[in-house]
């Protein structure tokens, strides 16, 4: 059999779904299903408009928050927490024990860490100049 490596930055959609769907059946196989599901929480004003937001998953026992985004005109107001403890809130209604999130932002930082995170983890130069810090909380019943 001859292989072929291909290294390229616009892979085509059905590829990228095939690796994602051929590691879920490993992972199925070799832990059990995630139970992977979205989670997303939303802000928005008088107008629809969107104002901040929470986009993530839920899957083996953990919330992931993998966006976090707050408007400049909210910042500073607790925003940011007020959407974690939904998404916590939410998380642990689907079961979930432990939380996660990560950044390389100083302030989102102190503010995730006053919601209860710590951290767990560091990449240095992540970008070059900041470090990316990955934080975790547990998930108890009462918050």
């Amino acid at each position: 059999m001859q292989i072929r490596l291909t290294t390229t930055d616009t892979p085509a959609a059905e590829e990228v779904a095939l690796i994602g769907q051929n590691l879920t059946a490993y992972n199925d196989a070799d832990v059990g299903p995630s139970g992977r599901r979205v989670l997303a929480v939303t802000v928005r004003d008088e107008t629809g408009a969107l104002l901040a937001g929470i986009s993530g998953y839920t899957g083996w026992g953990w919330l992931y928050v993998q966006w976090l985004w707050v408007h400049e005109s909210l910042r500073g107001q607790g925003m940011a927490g007020q959407m974690l403890t939904a998404a916590e809130d939410e998380a642990r209604a689907r079961g979930c024990h432990s939380a996660w999130i990560d950044t390389f932002n100083p302030i989102a930082e102190k503010a995730y860490t006053r919601q209860g995170y710590a951290v767990f983890g560091e990449l240095p130069d992540f970008p070059v100049g900041r470090s990316r810090k990955f934080l975790q909380k547990r998930l108890t019943p009462s918050g």
